[in-house]
């Protein structure tokens, strides 16, 4: 049999990655165009340590900013529509040309030119999901600074810490921020706070005064500036700021890492290797190729999938970009993405497993998406693609199921796994050919077959490997550390922002700096598809098995009813760790009791026991709504509902967790609280008779 085509594609990324790379980079325009695509090298750390390190497209010259809007305009497309900004939380539409995002970004970087921001500065963004937001970040690197997003809404004390790691000379905001259907949220006192408390001090804020909620007076010892002024100003007086060459290897951008545990890590994005990577990979992986082509990525410009896939990508190809201000579901319904998707004609929607999950849960019978996909409302669809956390295989074969019934013909949903340090896609199905390839004897145009519970095949220049805790490569099918090989692909972090030695201990160390370490488990099966399961920490020892809390939840969601579920590890006497499950009913009228009806309970274990086996049986389930605490980008918080459990063990249902700036509601860390004290004031007593029992045996 003649190999698949996407396999062929990333042999030649791995053996031949000169080659590869080099005709990749050949698509877009440089200043000075690179003679070589790698060069590798070692670094020494303070303490003599020396490690692998690596560059692309070293001695190349680019403007990111150029690539994304100025070029699509010099080639005769700057009518194409660029950005279509929908939010149905602030009652907006807005379109904008090539053309049009060009005259906004040239006169924002003249202004920031102005304000005296100048090559390898850092602007730190902290806003809504706006039009201005991806301005800001153009502005930026047209002027060869640094950008470091900061999701708008979080803490001071997050921010503060963002600002003395960064120490921006500007920090670019908004007047409010608007939260699904609550009332505006003021930025004013989370932004002064912030620099208040950091060491370091910005230069100037720029606020863009929105009509919700306004920021006035401006504040003179907070160097505080209106931007709409300032823009209105530099157009009257013909103030623009052309694009300024970097080095391929000069920094674009800085993303913190979500800082669940200890201080966040700013991953460093470099210029070139970035815009050639995800032009290549939003062709590849999710066949948006240019003018005409329509994605849909609902998350945030705060998180690494909003700067790749909102702005950078589809601007690198010259296709149209949604800008989502809202949720999937709330504003106003749970037919929010479908309505989107109809209204713009998308032809790929990206969005995490929690909102299919959301939705799911709110419109449990899918009558919206059934209603617009019988009228031929989601014919543009070509795929639903799903990263942020593990896909349960029910999820992904549901609205696969959906899209073969109503969206263009061979639709399909695509798990994918990355992560703010590799920047764009590290596995998943691609939809089209790579330039390039050599092709001959290959099967073309049709996709690998889509395998419901993994997240595909690795992408180009990803060497995705299973190893054991010492470093060794397990057989396929098991169980295992998740590395990559050095080099990573060129979206790939080389290290981090102003903290080298961090890089080495915190991502190569473990594995005496031969592979890069992910932090998350799963395996690679007998056909090459990659299965990710959980975070490391997040395997539990039962009776010295070891299981992923994703490959028991997935047990549990297979249930029919259940339309989430999440799984932790209780302390046990005999056995180390027992699973305990929180889980969400599709049911609109979902039980009051935190403790769920034994016979329900009864066929939830018996499904674990058929998918996996007895040993994996839950030690406990609690039902409830609106328990489940994530991430603002999605993941599922399990060390907070882990504490909560581990606390109720010991009777201390009052005790503080510790909760992550990243929260989405911490609401619902209080529901969660609420539940496990209803949950174990029913059951502990049998709990920890059961207990003491085991441990006297």
């Amino acid at each position: 049999m003649a190999p698949h085509i996407q396999d062929v594609t990333y042999a030649s990324s791995i053996s031949s990655p000169e080659e590869f790379w080099m005709h990749q980079a050949s698509q877009l325009h440089w200043d000075s165009p690179p003679t070589r695509a790698l060069e590798k090298s070692t670094r020494q750390l303070q303490d003599g340590t020396t490690h692998q390190s690596w560059s692309w497209f070293p001695d190349g010259d680019i403007n990111t900013c150029y690539n994304c809007v100025d070029r699509h305009v010099q080639n005769g497309n700057g009518d194409t529509t660029a950005v279509i900004w929908d939010s149905p939380v602030s009652g907006n539409k807005q379109r904008f040309t090539y053309r049009e995002v060009l005259h906004e970004v040239e006169t924002l970087a003249g202004v920031l030119r102005e304000e005296g921001l100048k090559k390898g500065d850092v602007v730190l963004i902290y806003m809504p999901m706006i039009p201005a937001a991806l301005f800001a970040m153009l502005a930026t690197a047209r002027l060869g600074a640094i950008h470091a997003v900061v999701f708008g809404g979080f803490s001071s004390p997050a921010l503060a810490q963002r600002i003395d790691s960064s120490r921006p000379k500007v920090v670019m905001t908004a007047s409010c921020g608007i939260e699904g259907t609550k009332a505006p949220l003021a930025y004013r006192p989370l932004v002064n706070a912030a620099i208040q408390k950091a060491t370091h001090k910005p230069w100037r804020t720029i606020i863009w005064q929105r009509d919700q909620l306004r920021w006035d007076p401006l504040a003179r010892e907070y160097g505080e500036r209106n931007w709409n002024r300032l823009v209105k100003s530099a157009r009257n007086r013909g103030l623009k700021a052309g694009c300024v060459p970097v080095k391929s290897t000069d920094g674009l951008y800085i993303i913190y890492t979500s800082g669940t545990t200890g201080l966040p890590k700013g991953v460093l994005r470099e210029n070139g290797g970035h815009a050639v990577g995800l032009h290549l990979s939003i062709k590849y992986l999710f066949g948006i190729h240019g003018p005409g082509d329509v994605m849909f990525c609902a998350s945030d410009v705060g998180w690494v999938v909003g700067h790749s896939f909102i702005l950078y990508a589809p601007l690198l190809v010259g296709a149209t970009t949604v800008l989502f201000e809202g949720k999937p579901v709330g504003t106003p319904d749970a037919g929010t993405f479908w309505r989107i998707i109809e209204e713009y004609q998308v032809n790929a929607l990206f969005t995490a497993p929690t909102a299919l999950r959301a939705i799911r849960r709110d419109d449990g019978d899918n009558e919206f998406v059934e209603s617009i996909g019988r009228r031929g409302g989601l014919k543009s669809l070509r795929a639903v693609f799903l990263a942020g956390e593990r896909s349960e295989p029910s999820i992904v074969s549901m609205y696969k199921h959906l899209l073969e019934k109503h969206a263009a013909p061979g639709a399909t949903v695509i798990d994918n796994w990355w992560s703010s340090e590799s920047g764009s896609p590290i596995t998943g199905i691609a939809l089209s050919p790579a330039a390039g390839v050599d092709y001959t004897s290959t099967v073309r145009h049709k996709p690998l077959p889509i395998k419901p519970g993994s997240a595909g095949k690795p992408m180009p220049g990803f060497d995705v490997r299973v190893v054991n805790d010492d470093g060794k490569e397990v057989p396929r099918g098991t169980m295992g550390n998740i590395v990559l090989g050095v080099p990573l692909a060129p979206t790939g972090f080389t290290t981090l922002w102003d903290d080298e030695d961090r890089f080495y201990r915190g991502y190569l160390k473990r594995f005496s700096g031969k592979w890069i370490d992910t932090g998350d488990a799963g395996m690679v099966d007998e056909d090459g598809y990659v299965h990710v399961m959980s975070r490391s920490d997040d395997i539990i020892n039962v009776a010295a098995h070891r299981f992923s809390t994703g490959s028991i939840e997935q047990a549990i969601t297979s249930h029919p009813e259940i339309a989430e579920a999440c799984v932790v590890g209780v302390p046990d006497a005999l056995k180390g760790h027992l699973p305990f499950g929180f889980i969400t009913l599709k049911t609109h009228n979902h039980p009051h009791d935190a403790v769920p009806d034994e016979n329900f309970f009864k066929e939830v274990q018996n499904g674990i026991r058929e998918q996996i086996g007895p040993i994996a049986c839950l030690g406990g389930m609690i039902q409830g709504k609106g328990m489940i605490p994530k991430t603002r980008s999605g993941k599922t918080l399990r060390r907070v509902l882990r504490e909560l459990v581990e606390n109720a063990v010991h009777g201390d249902f009052d005790k503080e967790v510790q909760v992550p700036s990243t929260v989405e509601d911490l609401e619902v860390v209080n529901v969660a609280r609420e539940k496990v004290r209803e949950y174990f004031q029913a059951k502990g007593k049998e709990i920890h008779k059961a207990t003491e029992v085991r441990a006297k045996l």
